[in-house]
Parts: structure tokens; C-alpha cells; sequence
């Protein structure tokens, strides 16, 4: 037998443990997948209008639960709808921009939320409306097919992407390749057993959470050669695992085509909550998985190679972060995520009168990027004198996910507690500089990725010195999620958020010492974590 028979052969047993991990757990399909055969997406899609006029009680089961969502629309507990947009790469233009600031003033109560994937979701949407606000964000070029229920989240890259003095790799020609291999595809539209998340990264800076995907393209080089490793299974809580694979930037498509149709064909689809990619990785192993993939790509791929992410993200005390091409990226801190149209549409008129666009961040702020001789009218303007990144430094590197407002599964308010947070240390640890990146998640599903944050808040119930329950939160510390990737540690199982504000307070002075000590500008994990363990700083707060 050659060796290329070998691997063929190889690669075929890969197959059939995977046929086989399939039918051990197809003993019992979960109800969505039994919604899923009463109607496809599109032929939903082509009823969508009348739907909207006809009201809600006339809702199915499998219009609310299944195909409302394939079109980015959520039924909420008040009876009005969140929407997610994708915003490809996370990018905004001014048109755009303006566009979606006019929608939210219109439609939403003037209200949205930046996302962890670099996305907008508007909220307190009426029925009758959903079918206007889709006509509305296609008309200049933005979509809501497929961005809920299991579907392909927008895939997420450096909001600096092809701009970046570190880039190697300008992955805005890949991003629209693997989109297009799904996106208003019926092949692969509400699908899959689960939702699926991609990130690609061609600069040597991790600035978009890239370990924390179902399947990552992580700047490597090989032979001389640039392209990508392969990391897969990450979900959150967990980080994604080396498959060993090294793909060329040409191959990108037809690798991720490979894995969302070994996903489709062989993931599980019984208990939802043990469906994701990560499971049916477990349930084989990431050897035999990557020996699949060869398989359905038809491509030799070799071993991964040497990964290039190795920079610290790091945004300087001006707000300011330097591109090619004398192009400056402008930050604008969004306390918590929340933004309102109007100010949207100020931005979008901003970067319209500068000629630049709008760049979404993982951390639920924005940029505007627009030439160096430009940076003064930005920051002479309304919309940045309110969100200007050193008004409170504490707001620069926030994440929040929605919270009881608006979310079912919640057990505290979250962005009110984040932004909270952020003044009282804002009030008692004033500082000029500095990083420390703070995520809220109101309850173990993890939303706000408070497991990859130097402080991670995880909401829970507790009881308060009386007696009584009231909203408290779980504290972690020492994730990682830039140069590595590392899950934090919990070191607080519960307290109330009185006390919490307490302890945190007492471990940014320990930061804040730490930077007096040596005058440098450096994160949280670097400054603190590298220095003291876990255990040290427990005991000096007295935990």
C-alpha cells in the first residue's frame, strides 16, 4: 500500500467513527429538529410579510421558536423582538451607519447594543415592523439572514484587520468567501445541530477573542509560506484546540466548507445543550476529526506551522491606535454596549464628514478610522467628547451581555451593574491609564465572556447579610484570550455586588501599585498576573 493509500485509508476510519459517535447519541432528536421539517426558512421567508401584518397571537410554535429566528428576530418577554444585523467583519460605513441610526430612532426606541462578535442588535421591535426593517437595512447592503438559532454567527477578525501596521495577512478578501459559501445558501440556512462561530486573524495582535471560536484561521507561517493554523471546539468556558493543520490563504474556503459539512452531516442532535462542534470533536478526538477534514476538503494539509500571534493589544493613552497608509483608528468608549440611534447616526454623520467608517470592537465599543489630518475634527466633535476612552478607562475594556431587561435566562441586571462598577472605580482608583479588561455575563450561559477576563463576573443568587436573596455574582480572575489563551480561575463562589465592588476595588489598587512601581504602561495580566499567582493574591485581599 503507498503511502497516500495509507492516509485515504486513515482518513476513511476517521469517517466512520464518526458515523459512529452520530448514531450512539440519535437515539432522540431534540424538539427543534422536529420544528425544523413543518417548513424550510425560505419558504417562511416568502411569508414573512403577511406574517408581520397578521399579529402576534397568531404565532406558531415554529415561527417563534425556529424560523423567526434563522432572520435574526427574537420574541422577547415584553412581546416586542431583538434583531441581530450581520455586519460583516464588524464594519460600518457612514451610509451604513446613518442608515442604522435612522432604524433604531424609528423603530427601536432609539436604542441598541454593540455586540461581543462586533455586531448590532436593536431591541423593542414590533411585529408589524420586522419585515419594513429588513427591506430598510438591505437597502444599503446589511443582512439578518441567519444570525440566530443554528446558524453562522458573523465571522470575527481584528477590528483593524488590513489596516493594521502588524497585519501579514488581509483576510477582507477571505472573509466574503467563506461567507458566501452559507450566507441565503438553503443548503446550510438553520441547518446545523447548533450555532456555529468563526474567527480568522491575519495580524500578530489578538484583538477579537480569536481561541474562543467553534473553528479558528490563527495567523501562522509554514515553509516560508503565510496562511493559518486551525483551532477548533472552543465555545464558552472553553478554548479552541490546535487540530494541527496548516492551511494556505487560498484553501481557507474549501477547509471551512470541509467542517460546517462534517458538522451538519455528523453532529449531534439530541441534547442542545451538548450539540455544539466541541462535543463531536470529544466524542472522536481532534486527530481523528482532523484526519476528516482532509477527507471532505480533498486537500494534503499539512501539519500546523509556527503561529505569529504574539502581540499584546494595547490602546495608548490618547485614544488613539496608528494604521498604515497615515490612517488612524479613533476609539469611542460605549459603556456597557449600549448606544442610541441618535448617536449612532452622529457618528455615522462624523465619519461621513471625514471621510472614514466605523469599525465595531469585540469589547462593545467602536472606532472611527480616517487619515491622520482628520484626528482633530474627530475629536473636536460632540459624539467623542461624550465617548472620548479616557473619560473613564474603566469603560474602555467592558463587555456586558443583556441582563433580566431583556434576557430569560439572567438572573441579574448585568450592563446597569458593569457600568456601576466601572464609575464607583472610576471614583475610588481614579487612574489615567491603563487596561484591565472587566466582563459581565448575567448567568452561566457566559455571554459576556467573563471567562476570558482579567476580572470576570458570572451573575448568581445569593443572600445578603440578613438573610435575604438578592442579585450577587461569582468572581474570576486570569483569563487570558490575547498572545494564549487561558480559562480564569473562580475565586470567589458568590457575594453579593455591595461586596464585590469591595474586592475589585482592592485588586485594581494592586494594579495600580504595581504600575507606580516600574512607570510602564502594561495590562492587567501582565502587570499583576505575571508577577503573583492566583493564590498570592487571595491571600493578600484575604479571600
Amino acid at each position: 500500500m503507498t503511502k497516500l493509500e495509507t492516509i485515504s485509508t486513515n482518513n476513511q476510519d476517521a469517517l466512520q467513527l464518526l458515523q459512529e459517535a452520530t448514531k450512539a447519541r440519535s437515539k432522540k432528536i431534540n424538539k427543534i429538529e422536529k420544528l425544523k421539517e413543518l417548513k424550510t426558512p425560505m419558504a417562511f421567508y416568502h411569508d414573512l410579510k403577511s406574517l408581520c401584518e397578521n399579529g402576534l397571537e397568531n404565532l406558531k410554535e415554529e415561527d417563534e421558536k425556529y424560523l423567526l429566528k434563522c432572520f435574526g428576530f427574537f420574541l422577547k418577554k415584553d412581546n416586542t423582538f431583538m434583531l441581530r444585523a450581520r455586519i460583516i467583519s464588524g464594519t460600518l460605513s457612514a451610509v451604513q451607519s446613518i442608515k442604522v441610526g435612522e432604524i433604531s430612532k424609528k423603530y427601536a426606541n432609539n436604542y441598541m447594543d454593540i455586540t461581543t462578535r462586533s455586531q448590532i442588535e436593536l431591541r423593542y421591535l414590533k411585529l408589524e415592523d420586522l419585515y419594513k426593517v429588513i427591506v430598510e437595512l438591505d437597502s444599503v447592503g446589511i443582512t439578518t439572514f441567519q444570525t440566530g438559532i443554528d446558524n453562522f454567527r458573523a465571522i470575527v477578525t481584528s477590528s483593524f484587520d488590513g489596516l493594521a501596521i502588524d497585519t501579514r495577512i488581509d483576510c477582507q478578501t477571505i472573509i466574503p468567501k467563506m461567507t458566501q459559501v452559507f450566507l441565503k445558501n438553503e443548503e446550510y440556512m438553520g441547518t446545523l445541530p447548533r450555532k456555529f462561530n468563526t474567527g480568522i486573524l491575519g495580524t500578530t495582535t489578538n484583538d477579537c477573542n480569536i481561541y474562543g471560536q467553534d473553528c479558528s484561521f490563527i495567523l501562522a507561517h509554514k515553509n516560508e509560506t503565510l496562511g493559518f493554523n486551525l483551532y477548533l471546539g472552543g465555545k464558552v468556558g472553553v478554548q479552541a484546540t490546535s487540530a494541527n493543520i496548516f492551511v494556505t490563504q487560498e484553501e481557507v474556503p474549501t477547509v471551512f466548507k470541509a467542517i460546517i459539512d462534517l458538522f451538519k452531516t455528523y453532529g449531534f442532535r439530541d441534547n442542545r445543550n451538548k450539540n455544539r462542534l466541541h462535543f463531536l470533536i470529544e466524542a472522536v478526538g481532534i486527530k481523528e476529526f482532523s484526519k476528516a477534514i482532509r477527507t471532505y476538503s480533498k486537500l494534503d494539509l499539512p501539519c500546523a506551522g509556527e503561529l505569529l500571534v504574539k502581540e499584546e493589544f494595547k490602546l495608548k493613552n490618547d485614544g488613539l491606535y496608528n494604521l498604515q497608509d497615515d490612517k488612524t483608528a479613533i476609539h469611542f468608549s460605549i459603556p456597557s454596549g449600549i448606544l442610541s440611534g441618535d448617536d449612532l447616526l452622529k457618528a455615522g454623520k462624523l465619519a461621513l464628514d471625514v471621510e472614514g467608517i466605523i469599525k465595531l470592537s469585540v469589547e462593545q465599543s467602536f472606532y472611527i478610522i480616517t487619515d491622520n489630518k482628520k484626528i482633530e475634527e474627530v475629536k473636536n466633535s460632540e459624539i467623542y467628547k461624550k465617548y472620548d476612552s479616557f473619560h473613564n478607562i474603566y469603560f474602555n475594556n467592558l463587555v456586558a451581555c443583556a441582563g433580566t431587561a431583556t434576557c430569560s435566562f439572567a438572573v441579574i441586571a448585568n450592563k446597569p451593574d458593569a457600568i456601576m462598577m466601572a464609575k464607583y472605580l472610576h471614583e475610588q482608583v481614579p487612574m489615567d491609564e491603563g487596561k484591565i479588561r472587566l466582563y459581565w455575563s448575567a448567568c452561566p450561559k457566559g455571554c459576556g465572556i467573563h471567562s476570558i477576563a482579567d476580572i470576570g463576573f458570572e451573575g448568581c443568587i445569593v443572600k445578603d447579610d440578613q438573610g435575604n436573596k438578592c442579585e450577587g455574582v461569582r468572581i474570576y480572575l486570569g483569563g487570558k484570550a490575547s498572545r494564549q489563551a487561558e480559562e480564569a480561575r473562580l475565586i470567589v463562589k458568590s457575594t453579593t455586588i455591595e461586596k464585590a465592588k469591595e474586592i475589585v476595588k482592592d485588586l485594581v489598587i494592586l494594579y495600580k501599585n504595581k504600575r507606580i512601581e516600574d512607570e510602564s504602561f502594561e495590562a492587567f495580566d501582565t502587570r499583576v498576573l505575571s508577577k503573583l499567582s492566583i493564590e498570592d493574591i487571595q491571600e493578600i485581599l484575604g479571600l
